[in-house]
């Protein structure tokens, strides 16, 4: 599934964005549930070295995505990017 670039997810992303810290930095505070809103939740992951999300669209499913830093940035910039989501099982 295609993971919308929401308002919500841009948010999230200049959150991240705007704490200005290093991948060193988001591996020292790891959390699977620092961002979250009414459709997605997820934090850093220092063994994948990326965020980790879930998604849930109104249908009860649930999705997860993953991005590295420079991807963050881009969204928080406004760039559209294709985020591909797995069903979770």
């Amino acid at each position: 599934m295609n993971i919308p670039i929401s308002h919500e997810l841009i948010a999230i992303c200049q959150e991240i964005v705007e704490k200005n810290y290093t991948q060193n930095d988001w591996a020292r505070i790891e959390s699977s549930d620092m961002f979250q809103s009414s459709q997605f939740c997820g934090g850093f992951d220092a063994d994948e070295k990326e965020f980790c999300f879930s998604f849930f669209p109104d249908d009860s499913r649930e999705f997860w995505f993953q991005f590295d830093l420079g991807i963050a940035t881009q969204i928080a910039g406004g760039v559209v990017i294709n985020l591909i989501g797995k069903q979770a099982e």
